[in-house]
This record gives structure tokens, C-alpha cells and sequence, in this order.
């Protein structure tokens, strides 16, 4: 029976995920190929939703990263001290790892547009709160949950949607859009410190609180969870079983992955990851104008890493694509325990440069990963939900070694200790993904 394409693109599977309607959509898309022959294909919508996602990824992790341009001028306006500066974005990074467990719950269920929408509305309000705040408490309460709230609309609910719309090329697919940080890191410190040089910490927060809201709420209307939605199939599916597009149920329950090895394994990877990354990403400004070096030349490096990462990402995905997670994180594991050691002896402009590319680029390959192996090892069924508490492990590992380093560096003057301490919890992320069993699942 031949099926016209009009029928076929109004054609949508029942919101219930029924296993026969999968099975025949699956078989009317094979007829339609056959019947229309070489015609143009449908656009693909998840163009779409990669793009809108490397933009919302570039405003809320863009932003949120960039603490570190703001932590020096916080602190002198106030007196206060490094681990107690750290410390409201270590309850932050806490509370908004929690927050990716309930928003990759709440993506899986009801979709990104709902969620993006209004993380983005509670983003820009508190970065506009930021601007007025005058004492401690304040600072805590909206840097600790009020903006917490808001970036947890981003990384794990834009991640675990592009999973959704790819089977072929998802390494790459989820490495472009993660890539979006990367791009946040490139532009948003830079604009900070010219922000902050001309018009103060105040009123940069108020800049970014604007652009945020306007921005996150007007792109989020464009967000699909899944092909679904328009007609469509996951790219690369026609290559594809129903199990490997993820529209079947293969995979863990979110209850079943906690009773495996793998699942906690990958959980102390993630703890070691977030642990080294938000070390860096938020004492590295400061220790480098330590040093005696200008702001522009710090803020300059913050960008190169956030260049780097953008091309770390892209790298990393298509490596994944090609060896699988596993592999691919040990290697990368390795070149990040390297990049990490050069940063104990860097005291020149040029090594701080150089430290700011390889560290770009193993940061952003290894973020790119924790999905990826996420899929590959416990499946698609409960993606969301297992992938948002693998990155709420990094973001308690990254709160314990942002207020550790911080109160390390009030106590000897330096932060020599405190990066040594990250060489070593390197070393036990890579040990702890080389003792993740194989499933057989991962390289297909």
C-alpha cells in the first residue's frame, strides 16, 4: 500500500511510547522511502534543536562559569574571604547539580520548551538580584539557589533531548551542542571584565540579567523533546533498531542502574571530573593575577580555554563516535593529569596560554563523555534522570575542591597544595573508568 508523503509527515507516534505504534511507524517510513524514491528529504528538525541548544548552553553555563571574573571584585567590595567567596558558588554548583536530577526527570517527562522557558525567566531575575545585593546572606541565597535554579535548565536537559534526535553521529551531536559552553566561555568573560572595567560588578550583573531573560525565553519556544513531536525519526535511524533510536525501552530504570557497579563507577568519575574542573574554572583567574599578571590577560585565557573547549568537544564526540566513551575518557583522562601538572610550574604569561588550550580541550572532552557513557553503559530508558545525577556527582566533587582550595590558599598564601590535590583526584577518575565493565553495547 503506497502512503502519500502529506500522510506520512502528519503521521505521530501515541505520547505513550506504544511498542506496536513504534513498530509500525518504523514500517510506514520504510514504505514511504521505497514509494518516493530519490525526492527531497523532509528538513531535519533536530538542526534546530541543536542550535537552540549550544544557545541556551552558552547563557546559562556561559554565565555561571564566568564567576571567576567576578570573584576578585566581590571579594575587595567586601572584604570577605576566597573560601568564603567560593563558597556561595560551591552551595550553588551543589544545589544546581542536585536540580539536574529533578530537571532531567522533569525533560523526560514533559519536554525542554516548558522547562527552558521557565529556568530562564528565574536565571535573569537573579542575576538582577546579584546586582543589588549587600551582604553575605544575600549573596548565598542568590547565587546558592535563585541562579541555581535557573542554569539547571540548561546542560543536562539540552544534552539529554540531542540524545533523543540522534543514533548515528550522537558523539558528535552532543559534542557540538555541549560545545555551547565552550562558546559561552569564549565570549562572556571577556564582555565581564570590559563590563566590569567600565561600569562595575553591579551593573555587568544587571547587563547579563537583561540579555539572559529575553534571550533563554525567546530561543526556548523552538526546543522539541524528541522527533516525535514533528513526524520524525532520530537521525541515522534508518540504519538503526528501534532499541538503538532509544524509542523502545532499552536500558536501566533509574532504580535498576543504581544496583550496578557501572552506575557508581561512573558516579566517582564524574565526582573526580567536577571536582578538577570547578577548581580551575573558578581559582584560576585569581591565581593567575596572583601572579602579577592583568585581568585582561587572565580573562583573555578564560577565553582561549572556552575556544579550545568549543573544539575539544567536537573532537571528543566524534573519537567517542568512532572508539566509545571508555576508551575515549582514558585518553583524555590522560592528557588532563598532564595539563594539570604543567599548571604547578606556569608562572609566565605564554604558559598560562598554553595551560588554557590543553585544559579547553580535556575539560570539554570529558563533559562531552559522561552522557555518552551514560548511554552507552545503563541505556536510554531513564537517560535523563541517571545523567543529571552523574552530573550532580561533578558539581559536589567541584563544591568540595572550590571551598578546599579556596581555604587552602587563605591558609599557606598559595594554591600550589590545592592543584596538586587535583593532579591526584585525576589520577583516580582514571582508574576508576578503566574498571567499568564492558556490556557489549558500547561500540555498535
Amino acid at each position: 500500500m503506497l502512503v502519500s508523503p502529506g500522510k506520512f509527515h502528519r503521521f505521530k507516534l501515541s505520547s505513550k511510547g506504544d511498542r506496536r505504534d513504534e513498530l509500525s511507524y518504523l514500517a510506514l517510513r520504510k514504505g514511504v522511502g521505497n514509494c518516493m524514491g530519490a525526492s527531497k528529504p523532509r528538513f531535519f528538525y533536530g538542526y534546530i534543536v541543536v542550535l537552540v541548544a549550544v544557545i541556551v548552553l552558552l547563557f546559562t553555563q556561559g554565565t555561571f562559569l564566568s564567576f571567576s571574573i567576578f570573584f576578585k571584585p566581590l571579594s575587595e567590595d567586601f572584604g570577605w574571604t576566597r573560601a568564603m567567596t567560593a563558597g556561595a558558588y560551591s552551595l550553588g554548583s551543589v544545589v544546581l547539580g542536585f536540580l539536574f536530577i529533578i530537571t532531567g526527570r522533569l525533560n523526560d517527562r514533559f519536554g525542554p520548551r516548558v522547562l527552558v522557558t521557565f529556568c530562564g525567566v528565574i536565571l535573569g531575575i537573579g542575576y538582577l538580584l546579584m546586582s543589588q545585593i549587600e551582604t553575605i546572606w544575600q549573596f548565598y541565597l542568590v547565587y546558592g539557589l535563585i541562579i541555581a535554579v535557573g542554569v539547571s535548565g540548561g546542560l543536562v536537559p539540552m544534552i539529554s533531548t540531542v540524545s533523543r534526535w540522534f543514533v548515528k553521529r550522537r558523539g558528535l551531536a552532543t559534542g557540538i551542542v555541549s560545545g555551547g559552553i565552550g562558546l559561552g566561555l569564549v565570549i562572556v568573560p571577556i564582555l565581564v571584565n570590559r563590563f566590569i572595567s567600565s561600569y562595575g560588578w553591579r551593573d555587568s550583573y544587571a547587563i547579563i540579567g537583561v540579555a539572559t531573560l529575553i534571550i533563554l525565553v525567546l530561543v526556548a519556544q523552538f526546543l522539541k523533546r524528541d522527533p516525535r513531536q514533528v513526524g520524525q525519526l532520530p537521525y541515522g535511524e534508518a540504519k538503526a533498531t528501534i532499541q538503538e533510536a532509544g524509542l523502545g525501552v532499552e536500558g536501566l530504570t533509574f532504580r535498576e542502574a543504581l544496583g550496578t557497579g557501572r552506575f557508581w563507577l561512573l558516579f566517582l568519575v564524574s565526582v573526580c571530573f567536577g571536582y578538577y574542573r570547578l577548581t580551575i574554572l573558578t581559582h584560576f583567574v585569581p591565581h593567575v593575577t596572583d601572579l602579577g599578571i592583568s585581568s585582561s590577560i587572565a580573562a583573555g585565557s578564560v577565553a582561549l580555554i572556552g575556544g579550545a573547549d568549543i573544539i575539544g568537544r567536537i573532537i571528543g564526540g566524534a573519537i567517542a563516535d568512532r572508539i566509545g566513551s571508555k576508551r575515549a575518557y582514558q585518553v583524555f583522562w590522560v592528557l588532563a593529569i598532564i595539563t594539570l601538572s604543567v599548571l604547578l610550574v606556569a608562572r609566565e604569561v605564554w604558559h598560562f596560554y598554553l595551560f588554557a588550550i590543553f585544559f579547553g580541550l580535556t575539560n570539554a572532552t570529558k563533559l562531552a563523555f559522561q552522557s555518552l557513557a551514560v548511554a552507552e553503559f545503563l541505556g536510554l530508558r531513564s537517560h535523563g534522570v541517571i545523567f543529571g545525577s552523574h552530573v550532580f556527582a561533578g558539581f559536589v566533587g567541584g563544591a568540595v575542591g572550590m571551598v578546599l582550595s579556596g581555604y587552602i590558599f587563605d591558609v599557606t598564601g598559595s594554591y600550589q597544595l590545592a592543584f596538586i590535590i587535583s593532579v591526584a583526584v585525576s589520577i583516580l577518575g582514571l582508574v576508576a573508568i578503566s574498571l567499568v565493565k564492558s556490556t557489549g553495547r558500547e561500540k555498535r
